[in-house]
């Protein structure tokens, strides 16, 4: 079985370092971050656990930015979604993880252009 890396992008990797300055203090950002914490375990052992996102759905901008292909979103608590791209490593036999962003569901449904 191949191994499964779980990398945040910069805009990720942004509201990771906030939920954890804010988790001591913060019941919620606390409640987010444990379920981050929950859901890479899930992804690092089924890289496919999330729902994945029709292509036509796809962000032109995690197009244009990274090239995604395929794009998997992940339900966090406090309604907040993480989103992810399955690439793989050319030096390595492994699967990358890469998460994209995570936001709070008002985010999530405009990124989309839900209502």
């Amino acid at each position: 079985m191949k191994e499964i890396t779980v990398i945040l992008s910069a805009e990720a990797e942004e509201v990771y370092e906030y939920l954890v300055s804010e988790a001591e203090h913060s019941k919620v950002e606390k409640s987010i971050l444990n379920s981050y914490e929950k859901k890479k375990v899930l992804i690092k052992s089924n890289a496919h656990y999330g729902e994945p996102i029709s292509k036509d759905k796809i962000p032109d901008e995690y197009k244009k930015k990274y090239g995604v292909t395929n794009l998997f979103w992940v339900e966090l608590s406090n309604f907040w979604r993480m989103l992810y791209t399955l690439t793989h490593d050319e030096t390595e036999i492994k699967i990358i993880a890469f998460v994209l962003d995570i936001m709070d569901h008002k985010k999530y449904n405009k990124k989309f252009g839900y209502k």
